[in-house]
């Protein structure tokens, strides 16, 4: 009888607790900018205009279809393990995949976290910041230090963040790698598909060698979970 009271009241509590509406975010519209923002799916704007704040994450699940890795590309997904092994260490298709993103309040970015899956050993946890400051407005953190000054482009409908040099920060002073230690030419893309998927693509191209690494997951967003009992 007390547990069904309790419970009954924590229900009601649940049910008489107003709803806050989600925060909006235009941090990534601004860097787009207007005119290319409208032109981006419905899907696409609605994902980065949508703030996880207050101890929620937003959650999206899919799988790899897509990894090739050239001989070079794995010299370097070992290398950066230095740094938090940024890069899929693994080529599998077919395996499942998982990413998600939440606020960091101490800087008034992202913290993103991607899981990818394995058939053999433990699943690949990558996590990065996304910081919304730097000389191109926006900054992906990797791990020692080392980041990625990123541009947002809009091209056939797609959201593309590309890299626009590489830096290395030692406490408050920002060093810029030369081009010839950099590791390439860096796009992720946001391919909206319809019916709540879209496809992350992860590319990247040195001058000299060629392609080095190429990922296509397929995901769909989860619910947003809070913050946890």
């Amino acid at each position: 009888m007390i547990a069904r009271g309790v419970a009954a009241k924590v229900g009601i509590a649940a049910a008489a607790a107003p709803t806050s509406p989600p925060l909006g975010d235009l941090r990534f519209r601004r860097l787009v900018g207007e005119a290319d923002w409208v032109t981006l799916p419905e899907a696409v704007r609605a994902r980065f205009a949508h703030r996880a704040a207050g101890g929620h994450v937003i959650l999206y699940a899919g799988e790899i279809v897509e990894a090739q890795r050239s001989r070079c590309g794995w010299w370097l997904t070992q290398a950066a393990r230095l740094v938090g092994a940024p890069l899929p260490l693994g080529c599998e298709i077919g395996v499942p995949a998982a990413v998600s993103v939440t606020e960091d309040p101490a800087t008034g970015g992202q913290c993103w976290t991607r899981i990818y899956g394995r058939r053999r050993g433990f699943p690949q946890a990558i996590h990065s910041a996304k910081r919304f400051a730097g000389p191109t407005g926006l900054e992906e953190y990797l791990g020692l230090g080392f980041g990625i000054a990123l541009v947002l482009r809009v091209e056939a409908g797609a959201l593309h963040f590309d890299s626009d040099h590489y830096f290395l920060r030692i406490g408050s002073v920002r060093l810029r790698l030369p081009h010839w230690l950099a590791p390439g030419r860096m796009r992720v893309s946001h391919v909206d598909l319809g019916d709540g998927q879209f496809a992350f693509i992860l590319a990247l191209h040195h001058p000299w060698l060629g392609a080095l690494v190429h990922q296509v997951g397929i995901f769909h967003e989860r619910p947003e979970r809070g913050d946890a009992p």
